[in-house]
């Protein structure tokens, strides 16, 4: 009987982004963490940047080196991390120069920065008030915007780019009676930004997408459930494969986005969220 062949698989199968250089907004915990590692273990050298860089502290997240950086390092890439208020046009563009000024280029951004980060109690779209609503859209719109506008003249000029921008099932549908009425409003927004941008820029060969989390059981999640009434056993009876999602789910989706697999795709919208949210993204 002849010997079954012997199947080989090459480094660059391995290691698809090898070469490449990845930024990750919001990457100093949590899903953005997640990010961060899934690209690094893809090959990509990564910039870390958020507001806080030692955020996973503040929720007991932990780390397996003293950063997201040395977490990337630990893994044979190089990691850098930036501290920026991306709400601030200049600081993404003085970020974005700082990550190309060590790295030489930029090929993927993952913007994660911003969440749900103020008083779900008084989100309520008749009651929201204005500086909670100028707080989210700087978060997370204007930060989206900001980080896209300030790498898509490199992406151009190299002669293609990934963009990868998040969104939120709460873009398509509602919570309950009516909660968090501006954080969606500014994730649909991602999502209808993201949809031009893989219009307007498919022809240089730069792909945008977005990915959709559901509620995803982070440290945060976990630390704010109760507080929050998010992330609760009701929660999780309504979703279809019976648990809350982790930050690796979100990684698992990233992962296609950001290699060959999705050659062919760009302004789509994967939604994470278990079956939760089953409509149209």
């Amino acid at each position: 009987m002849a010997k079954s062949a012997e199947i080989r698989t090459s480094p660059r199968a391995l290691t698809p982004l090898a070469g490449k250089v990845a930024i990750v907004t919001g990457a100093a915990r949590g899903i953005g963490r997640a990010y961060a590692l899934r690209l690094a273990t893809l090959g990509a050298d990564v910039a870390i940047v958020d507001i806080d860089l030692d955020g996973a502290a503040k929720f007991n997240e932990e780390l397996t080196a003293s950063s997201v950086a040395e977490e990337v390092a630990g893994l044979g890439r190089r990691g850098m991390g930036v501290q920026a208020d991306l709400g601030d046009r200049r600081a993404s563009e003085d970020m974005v120069k700082r990550v190309v000024g060590t790295f030489g280029r930029v090929d993927i951004v993952v913007n994660n920065a911003g969440g749900l980060i103020t008083p779900v109690d008084r989100s309520q779209a008749s009651i929201v008030p204005d500086e909670d609503i100028q707080l989210i859209i700087d978060a997370n719109l204007m930060s989206t915007i900001h980080c896209c506008r300030a790498v898509v003249p490199g992406m151009r000029a190299q002669g293609g780019g990934i963009i990868v921008n998040i969104a939120s099932t709460a873009a398509t549908t509602t919570y309950n009676d009516g909660l968090i009425a501006h954080y969606a409003m500014t994730k649909a927004a991602v999502l209808s930004y993201t949809r031009h941008l893989a219009a307007e820029l498919g022809k240089a060969g730069i792909r945008a997408n977005c990915i959709a989390p559901g509620i995803i059981m982070t440290a945060r999640v976990a630390a704010q459930a109760a507080s929050r009434n998010i992330g609760t056993a009701a929660d999780t009876s309504a979703i279809p494969l019976g648990r809350l999602g982790t930050p690796e789910d979100c990684a698992g989706a990233l992962e296609f986005l950001v290699t060959d697999l999705s050659a062919y795709v760009t302004g789509q919208c994967i939604s994470v969220c278990g079956g939760r949210v089953l409509t149209p993204s």
